[in-house]
């Protein structure tokens, strides 16, 4: 199969309507052809394309910057001699003085699949630039590697941020180029959009939205592998907890524990209390030390979600749930455990950093209910999620 940077490089027909015009690339360390040349560098090379400028999004062009809100810099890139923009730095918006440096922008981004992987509220405000400065904007599309299942509540009215784009539930079964459609509907921008479509992506084929044929790049320095992008959908809601998500391990945001809880007792609490929500995947007590960040040098009880190998099922699994039972089945296990992490998140300094990430106090409020229910919250979940299904499916291009 091609993504869309492959078919535009191998197209000249394709890339005639940028004849002539300045362009920028808005890319990160995922954003490489088929033989992993970084668009960038693809870009550079073809007679036809004249690249003025390139942004970086969060964690920088370059993926270098480990945690959220390490912010990155401007800077100039040394070898194709052009302005490189951060627009997670002293900027999460596009500046006047950087959307007057092109006419056409590339966005160019690898995707997780989850509204709280910040990329898709820079496709947002990108969109929103480009419309107010009259620029052209083109998604090179990737797969959704997470696939097409949604899950989640939808973010509540006023609780948009970084990492809340838009009234879209956690896991919400989208491509880029798809969510920019949606965006540029929901959001009734005029702006000057297309989708360079991929050729071949079969999103309930295998990989189940990741092709086996690609070589997986970390978008982001704890994006690593498709196990990962999975299980992203529940296990980013650890950063707001004071329960590890794996920073600092070979395996980030694939696990979860603490110094002081028993992995065993939590997963038979999980069981006990809604098993149907951990079909899909297995569960795997383990042992860890992070190197830096929560429970830095502390020796660690946790579980390693695996979905992955002959025991996944894609349909089945279902992380933002598994996610939320987990950190229930902890609360009671533990009366009075301090759970959650109070702390300025992606620059949201008044309000519980696990609320900002699940946009909304819902799912916090059934997790603290002592008498609350898996069915309590899947009835405040699944209208959601069949609302969210039936209003995205028209923007699908796949």
């Amino acid at each position: 199969m091609k993504f869309g940077i492959d078919r535009l490089i191998e197209d000249a027909e394709l890339r005639r309507p940028l004849t002539g015009k300045r362009v920028a690339l808005l890319a990160h360390p995922a954003s490489v052809t088929r033989d992993l040349v970084h668009s960038l560098d693809a870009l550079s090379a073809l007679d036809d394309i004249n690249l003025t400028a390139a942004f970086g999004p969060q964690h920088g062009l370059r993926g270098d910057k480990q945690d959220n809100m390490i912010e990155s810099p401007d800077f100039n890139d040394p070898v194709h001699d052009i302005p490189v923009f951060s627009l997670y730095g002293e900027v999460r918006r596009p500046t006047a003085p950087s959307m007057e440096t092109f006419d056409a922008i590339l966005i160019d981004l690898q995707d997780l699949g989850c509204r709280i992987y910040t990329f898709i509220t820079t496709l947002r405000y990108m969109l929103e630039a480009a419309a107010e400065h009259g620029k052209t904007v083109w998604v090179l599309d990737r797969p959704n590697p997470a696939g097409r299942p949604v899950e989640g509540t939808l973010l509540e009215d006023g609780w948009e941020s970084f990492v809340g784009a838009g009234p879209m539930p956690m896991r919400h079964g989208m491509t880029m180029g798809e969510m920019g459609r949606w965006m540029i509907s929901h959001f009734n921008l005029d702006v000057d959009y297309r989708v360079v479509e991929m050729q071949g992506w079969q999103p309930e084929g295998p990989g189940f939205g990741w092709p086996e044929d690609r070589i997986w790049i970390n978008p982001s320095p704890n994006a690593p592998n498709v196990n990962m992008a999975r299980a992203y959908a529940g296990t980013v809601m650890l950063e707001g907890t004071m329960l590890s998500e794996g920073r600092g391990t070979t395996r980030p945001l694939e696990l979860f524990g603490a110094p002081d809880i028993d992995a065993r007792s939590v997963m038979a609490t999980m069981r006990d209390m809604a098993p149907q929500w951990l079909e899909g995947c297995l569960l795997r007590d383990i042992w860890f030390e992070p190197t830096f960040h929560k429970h830095q040098g502390l020796l660690c009880n946790g579980v390693h979600i695996h979905a992955e190998g002959p025991a996944y099922d894609h349909a089945a699994f279902r992380p933002w749930r598994l996610q939320a039972l987990a950190l229930k089945a902890v609360a009671a296990l533990y009366p009075g455990y301090e759970l959650w992490r109070d702390f300025p998140y992606e620059y949201e300094n008044d309000k519980l950093a696990f609320d900002v990430i699940n946009g909304g106090p819902s799912l916090r409020e059934w997790i603290e209910a002592p008498s609350s229910t898996a069915t309590d919250l899947d009835a405040i979940a699944e209208p959601d999620e069949q609302y969210w299904k039936e209003l995205s499916t028209p923007f699908y291009l796949y």
